[in-house]
Protein backbone atom coordinates (compact mmCIF):
# COMPACT_ATOMS: atom_id res chain seq x y z
CA UNK A 1 0.00 0.00 0.00
CA UNK A 2 1.43 3.26 -0.96
CA UNK A 3 2.25 5.33 2.20
CA UNK A 4 -0.08 9.16 2.25
CA UNK A 5 2.93 11.09 3.08
CA UNK A 6 4.95 9.46 -0.30
CA UNK A 7 1.37 10.33 -2.19
CA UNK A 8 1.17 13.98 -0.54
CA UNK A 9 5.20 14.26 -1.91
CA UNK A 10 4.34 13.37 -4.90
CA UNK A 11 1.10 15.56 -5.85
CA UNK A 12 3.00 18.21 -4.09
CA UNK A 13 4.88 21.60 -5.58
CA UNK A 14 8.75 20.96 -6.25
CA UNK A 15 9.77 21.89 -2.68
CA UNK A 16 13.30 21.01 -1.47
CA UNK A 17 11.38 17.76 0.67
CA UNK A 18 9.38 16.70 -2.52
CA UNK A 19 12.93 16.52 -4.67
CA UNK A 20 14.46 14.61 -2.41
CA UNK A 21 12.06 12.12 -1.85
CA UNK A 22 12.55 12.07 -5.91
CA UNK A 23 16.62 11.89 -5.57
CA UNK A 24 16.20 8.96 -3.22
CA UNK A 25 14.17 7.02 -5.36
CA UNK A 26 16.27 7.60 -8.35
CA UNK A 27 19.36 7.33 -7.09
CA UNK A 28 19.90 6.51 -3.80
CA UNK A 29 17.61 3.26 -3.75
CA UNK A 30 18.91 1.13 -6.70
CA UNK A 31 22.82 2.03 -5.07
CA UNK A 32 24.01 0.62 -1.50
CA UNK A 33 20.83 2.65 -0.14
CA UNK A 34 23.21 5.43 1.95
CA UNK A 35 25.09 8.32 0.88
CA UNK A 36 27.11 11.19 2.49
CA UNK A 37 25.09 14.17 3.42
CA UNK A 38 26.91 16.57 1.50
CA UNK A 39 26.20 14.28 -1.75
CA UNK A 40 22.33 15.27 -0.57
CA UNK A 41 23.37 18.79 0.10
CA UNK A 42 24.75 18.83 -3.41
CA UNK A 43 22.11 17.15 -5.37
CA UNK A 44 19.48 19.70 -4.10
CA UNK A 45 21.94 22.86 -5.02
CA UNK A 46 22.15 21.44 -8.43
CA UNK A 47 18.95 22.04 -9.04
CA UNK A 48 19.05 25.66 -7.26
CA UNK A 49 18.18 25.14 -3.76
CA UNK A 50 20.11 27.02 -0.93
CA UNK A 51 22.01 24.56 1.64
CA UNK A 52 19.66 26.18 4.84
CA UNK A 53 16.69 24.57 2.40
CA UNK A 54 18.83 21.24 1.70
CA UNK A 55 19.82 20.41 5.75
CA UNK A 56 16.36 20.97 6.35
CA UNK A 57 14.74 18.85 3.91
CA UNK A 58 17.17 16.34 5.44
CA UNK A 59 16.35 17.10 9.32
CA UNK A 60 12.86 16.74 8.31
CA UNK A 61 12.87 13.52 6.74
CA UNK A 62 15.16 12.13 9.26
CA UNK A 63 12.79 12.86 11.98
CA UNK A 64 9.69 11.87 9.76
CA UNK A 65 11.94 8.55 9.47
CA UNK A 66 12.84 8.35 5.65
CA UNK A 67 16.23 8.80 6.32
CA UNK A 68 18.54 7.19 9.34
CA UNK A 69 21.99 9.32 10.25
CA UNK A 70 24.97 8.06 11.44
CA UNK A 71 27.65 10.04 12.63
CA UNK A 72 30.95 9.46 11.15
CA UNK A 73 33.45 12.15 13.30
CA UNK A 74 32.30 15.70 12.29
CA UNK A 75 30.08 14.14 9.62
CA UNK A 76 27.02 12.05 8.39
CA UNK A 77 26.19 8.98 6.81
CA UNK A 78 22.39 8.96 5.56
CA UNK A 79 20.69 5.84 4.68
CA UNK A 80 17.26 4.82 3.56
CA UNK A 81 15.22 3.12 6.23
CA UNK A 82 13.60 -0.55 5.92
CA UNK A 83 10.06 1.36 5.87
CA UNK A 84 11.46 3.72 3.28
CA UNK A 85 12.84 1.19 1.35
CA UNK A 86 9.93 -0.33 0.75
CA UNK A 87 7.46 2.42 0.32
CA UNK A 88 10.00 3.89 -3.05
CA UNK A 89 10.38 0.38 -4.04
CA UNK A 90 6.42 0.50 -4.18
CA UNK A 91 6.32 3.56 -5.45
CA UNK A 92 9.18 2.75 -8.18
CA UNK A 93 7.00 -0.02 -9.23
CA UNK A 94 3.42 2.31 -9.60
CA UNK A 95 5.96 4.72 -11.55
CA UNK A 96 7.67 3.09 -13.94
CA UNK A 97 5.08 0.39 -14.77
CA UNK A 98 2.18 3.41 -14.96
CA UNK A 99 1.38 4.27 -19.12
CA UNK A 100 1.65 0.46 -20.01
CA UNK A 101 -1.18 -0.52 -21.99
CA UNK A 102 -3.52 -3.21 -20.11
CA UNK A 103 -7.02 -5.31 -20.65
CA UNK A 104 -9.98 -4.62 -19.18
CA UNK A 105 -12.64 -7.57 -18.79
CA UNK A 106 -15.64 -4.97 -18.36
CA UNK A 107 -15.79 -5.28 -14.58
CA UNK A 108 -15.97 -2.38 -11.70
CA UNK A 109 -14.67 -2.86 -8.12
CA UNK A 110 -17.37 -0.52 -6.36
CA UNK A 111 -16.91 0.73 -3.03
CA UNK A 112 -19.47 2.12 -0.77
CA UNK A 113 -18.08 3.79 2.25
CA UNK A 114 -19.74 4.98 4.90
CA UNK A 115 -18.35 7.53 7.71
CA UNK A 116 -20.21 9.26 10.70
CA UNK A 117 -21.10 12.68 10.02
CA UNK A 118 -19.15 13.90 13.25
CA UNK A 119 -15.97 12.09 12.21
CA UNK A 120 -15.57 14.59 8.90
CA UNK A 121 -11.92 14.44 8.94
CA UNK A 122 -12.14 10.49 9.19
CA UNK A 123 -14.39 10.81 5.80
CA UNK A 124 -11.62 13.54 4.21
CA UNK A 125 -8.84 11.29 5.04
CA UNK A 126 -10.85 8.05 3.28
CA UNK A 127 -11.97 10.00 0.17
CA UNK A 128 -8.02 11.13 -0.15
CA UNK A 129 -6.99 7.66 -0.27
CA UNK A 130 -9.51 6.54 -2.64
CA UNK A 131 -8.89 9.60 -5.04
CA UNK A 132 -5.12 8.67 -4.77
CA UNK A 133 -6.03 4.70 -5.31
CA UNK A 134 -7.41 6.64 -8.38
CA UNK A 135 -11.13 5.56 -7.98
CA UNK A 136 -13.94 7.89 -9.40
CA UNK A 137 -16.92 9.60 -7.06
CA UNK A 138 -20.85 9.04 -7.96
CA UNK A 139 -21.63 11.06 -5.16
CA UNK A 140 -23.43 9.71 -1.75
CA UNK A 141 -20.34 7.52 -0.71
CA UNK A 142 -20.01 5.68 -3.75
CA UNK A 143 -16.85 4.80 -5.79
CA UNK A 144 -15.45 2.89 -8.49
CA UNK A 145 -12.26 2.21 -10.09
CA UNK A 146 -11.84 -0.57 -13.54
CA UNK A 147 -8.57 -2.22 -11.68
CA UNK A 148 -10.21 -4.89 -9.53
CA UNK A 149 -6.89 -5.76 -8.37
CA UNK A 150 -6.89 -2.92 -6.06
CA UNK A 151 -9.50 -4.42 -3.41
CA UNK A 152 -6.85 -5.42 -1.00
CA UNK A 153 -4.55 -2.15 -1.35
CA UNK A 154 -8.40 -0.23 -0.50
CA UNK A 155 -9.55 -2.64 2.26
CA UNK A 156 -5.99 -2.24 4.08
CA UNK A 157 -6.64 1.89 3.64
CA UNK A 158 -9.78 1.65 5.13
CA UNK A 159 -9.68 -0.55 7.65
CA UNK A 160 -7.21 1.63 9.22
CA UNK A 161 -10.33 3.66 10.52
CA UNK A 162 -12.65 1.51 12.84
CA UNK A 163 -15.00 4.08 12.44
CA UNK A 164 -15.48 3.34 8.94
CA UNK A 165 -18.12 1.44 7.35
CA UNK A 166 -17.54 0.15 3.64
CA UNK A 167 -18.55 -2.57 0.97
CA UNK A 168 -16.96 -3.84 -1.53
CA UNK A 169 -18.64 -5.00 -5.51
CA UNK A 170 -17.04 -6.12 -7.88
CA UNK A 171 -19.71 -5.98 -10.79
CA UNK A 172 -20.10 -5.28 -14.75
CA UNK A 173 -22.21 -2.03 -16.55
CA UNK A 174 -25.73 -3.09 -17.38
CA UNK A 175 -27.51 -2.15 -20.73
CA UNK A 176 -28.98 0.74 -18.56
CA UNK A 177 -25.88 3.01 -17.83
CA UNK A 178 -23.63 4.75 -20.73
CA UNK A 179 -20.05 4.09 -19.61
CA UNK A 180 -18.95 7.64 -21.14
CA UNK A 181 -21.33 9.22 -18.84
CA UNK A 182 -20.49 7.35 -16.03
CA UNK A 183 -16.92 8.50 -16.33
CA UNK A 184 -17.73 12.13 -16.61
CA UNK A 185 -19.69 11.85 -13.41
CA UNK A 186 -17.04 10.09 -11.89
CA UNK A 187 -13.68 11.82 -13.39
CA UNK A 188 -12.74 15.01 -14.23
CA UNK A 189 -10.60 14.15 -17.20
CA UNK A 190 -10.36 17.41 -18.51
CA UNK A 191 -8.01 18.21 -15.76
CA UNK A 192 -6.22 15.72 -15.94
CA UNK A 193 -5.76 16.04 -19.86
CA UNK A 194 -4.27 19.45 -18.77
CA UNK A 195 -1.58 18.16 -17.01
CA UNK A 196 -0.54 16.04 -19.55
CA UNK A 197 -0.36 18.33 -21.81
CA UNK A 198 1.57 21.11 -19.62
CA UNK A 199 4.27 17.55 -18.76
CA UNK A 200 4.20 17.42 -22.83
CA UNK A 201 5.44 21.00 -23.88
CA UNK A 202 7.79 20.90 -20.55
CA UNK A 203 9.77 18.24 -21.12
CA UNK A 204 9.43 17.93 -25.42
CA UNK A 205 11.59 21.46 -25.12
CA UNK A 206 14.03 20.29 -22.96
CA UNK A 207 18.03 18.90 -24.12
CA UNK A 208 20.52 17.99 -21.66
CA UNK A 209 24.67 16.61 -23.14
CA UNK A 210 26.52 17.55 -19.97
CA UNK A 211 25.89 14.81 -16.83
CA UNK A 212 24.99 18.04 -14.83
CA UNK A 213 22.24 18.99 -17.15
CA UNK A 214 21.17 15.25 -17.87
CA UNK A 215 20.44 15.22 -13.65
CA UNK A 216 18.92 18.36 -13.72
CA UNK A 217 16.71 17.45 -16.04
CA UNK A 218 16.38 13.61 -14.82
CA UNK A 219 15.10 14.58 -11.43
CA UNK A 220 12.68 17.11 -12.86
CA UNK A 221 11.10 14.63 -15.83
CA UNK A 222 10.57 11.90 -13.00
CA UNK A 223 9.35 13.79 -10.47
CA UNK A 224 6.18 15.51 -13.20
CA UNK A 225 6.11 11.85 -13.93
CA UNK A 226 5.26 10.19 -10.57
CA UNK A 227 2.02 12.43 -10.03
CA UNK A 228 0.07 10.94 -12.41
CA UNK A 229 -0.09 7.58 -10.96
CA UNK A 230 -2.14 9.58 -8.29
CA UNK A 231 -4.39 11.60 -10.83
CA UNK A 232 -4.91 9.59 -13.94
CA UNK A 233 -7.30 6.70 -13.25
CA UNK A 234 -5.72 4.84 -15.43
CA UNK A 235 -9.23 3.90 -17.73
CA UNK A 236 -9.23 1.49 -20.10
CA UNK A 237 -8.44 3.10 -23.63
CA UNK A 238 -11.59 2.41 -25.19
CA UNK A 239 -13.37 4.73 -22.50
CA UNK A 240 -11.00 7.61 -22.40
CA UNK A 241 -11.79 10.46 -24.98
CA UNK A 242 -9.91 10.86 -28.30
CA UNK A 243 -6.54 11.71 -28.75
CA UNK A 244 -6.19 10.81 -24.85
CA UNK A 245 -2.39 12.30 -24.57
CA UNK A 246 -1.55 9.56 -21.84
CA UNK A 247 0.40 7.45 -24.40
CA UNK A 248 2.07 10.40 -26.22
CA UNK A 249 3.78 11.67 -22.61
CA UNK A 250 4.26 7.96 -21.49
CA UNK A 251 6.70 7.58 -24.83
CA UNK A 252 8.01 11.07 -23.84
CA UNK A 253 8.59 10.17 -20.46
CA UNK A 254 10.72 6.50 -21.34
CA UNK A 255 12.84 8.31 -24.49
CA UNK A 256 13.71 10.97 -21.88
CA UNK A 257 14.65 8.91 -19.06
CA UNK A 258 16.61 6.09 -21.32
CA UNK A 259 18.48 9.56 -23.02
CA UNK A 260 19.37 10.69 -19.94
CA UNK A 261 19.75 8.52 -16.48
CA UNK A 262 23.52 6.96 -17.49
CA UNK A 263 24.47 10.78 -17.25
CA UNK A 264 23.05 11.62 -14.85
CA UNK A 265 23.57 8.78 -12.42
CA UNK A 266 27.18 9.28 -13.48
CA UNK A 267 26.64 12.83 -11.96
CA UNK A 268 25.42 11.62 -8.59
CA UNK A 269 27.99 9.26 -8.38
CA UNK A 270 30.82 11.88 -8.84
CA UNK A 271 28.94 13.92 -6.18
CA UNK A 272 29.20 10.93 -3.99
CA UNK A 273 32.71 10.34 -4.86
CA UNK A 274 33.45 13.95 -3.96
CA UNK A 275 32.06 14.05 -0.36
CA UNK A 276 34.38 10.58 0.01
CA UNK A 277 36.77 12.28 -1.02
CA UNK A 278 36.26 15.21 1.76
CA UNK A 279 35.65 12.75 4.34
CA UNK A 280 39.02 11.34 3.76
CA UNK A 281 40.81 14.47 3.93
CA UNK A 282 38.77 15.48 7.06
Amino acid sequence: MIDDQLRRRALGTPAARSLLLTILGEYVLPRSGDVWQETLVAALATLSYSEDAARQALSRSTREHWLRTERRGRRARMSLTVSSRRLLREGADRIYSFGEPWDWDGRWLIVVLRVPEERRSVRHQLRSRLAWAGLGSLGGGVWLTPHIEREHELALAISEESTADAKSFIAELSSLGDPKRLIAEAWDLNAVRDQYVEFINEFSRQRATTPEACFRNLTLLVHAWRRFPFLDPDLPPHLLPARWPRARAHNLFVDRRERWQAKATAYFEELEQGSSLGSQAA
